[in-house]
């Protein structure tokens, strides 16, 4: 299994980085997770449009889901259209993305897979499992198994038991960060920390820990040294074009 990062920044993109996008990529199949604002060109840099075969989507904020317009207008507009990309995602989560056009423009261009956090399925060889994580909008977390690697990845969240199990041994923990050291009063329940993150990460044994959604002008650096006081293991910030293979080898990949 692997993951390409393109892009990480909490809110807003910057002029040197989108936001949430990641394309986790096991035996051939192609799973874009959370297509946020400015995530398309940088998709773009790694492969064509129709070369995405399916579209997870933890929740409704456009940080995490507007691009997926633009994604689905490039598919339907083309030329040589390809077949309709399946696409999960909480129970309304894309409506507003999806009302950007008239119904009929990009109706056969996605095939909307809805789900209730919680829920289990598979989505091509993975076996997806989530979790509801407090989040202003509902969010699902997302755990992704294979028979080589265990991909984990919050979302947007705040505190909660429920993130160690969700992390549980995983091989990659991608974990939001939107702060450093403390969440202010009024978002304390919908936003974590580096240094909580990293103290989820020793908790849930996983091997690795890759931060992301941190805020807009965050030092990388204060983010990893907030998540090294809890955690000892290898600790990356999600930056636009990072790769990570969360087992040596895999002949698949």
């Amino acid at each position: 299994m692997r993951l390409t990062v393109l892009g990480g920044c909490g809110a807003w993109p910057t002029a040197a980085q989108a936001c949430s996008g990641y394309l986790v990529e096991y035996a051939g199949f192609r799973l874009l997770i959370d297509p946020g604002y400015a995530t398309l060109p940088r998709l773009l840099d790694h492969g064509t449009v129709d070369a995405v075969d399916a579209v997870l989507i933890s929740h409704g904020h456009p940080d995490h889901c507007a691009d997926l317009n633009p994604l689905l207008r490039a598919r339907a507009l083309g030329e040589a259209p390809p077949p309709a990309l399946p696409v999960y995602a909480p129970h309304g989560a894309v409506d507003a993305v999806l009302a950007l056009d008239k119904p009929r423009m990009l109706a056969d261009a996605y095939t909307l897979h809805e789900f209730r956090p919680g829920d289990r399925f598979d989505i091509g060889p993975f076996t997806t499992a989530t979790w509801l994580l407090p989040h202003f909008v509902p969010n699902a977390g997302i755990r992704l198994t294979t028979p080589d690697a265990v991909f984990a990845y919050t979302g947007d969240t705040g505190p909660s038991p429920d993130i160690p199990r969700l992390a549980r041994g995983a091989d990659l923990f991608l974990s939001e960060a939107t702060y450093v050291h403390e969440v202010p009063a009024a978002d304390a329940a919908h936003l974590l920390t580096a240094r909580l993150a990293g103290r989820y990460a020793r908790e849930a044994g996983v091997a690795r820990l890759m931060l992301t959604h941190l805020w807009p002008g965050t030092k990388r650096e204060s983010a990893l040294e907030a998540a090294a006081e809890a955690f000892d293991h290898p600790i990356d910030v999600a930056l636009p074009g990072l790769v990570t293979h969360l087992t040596q080898e895999d002949p698949r990949d």
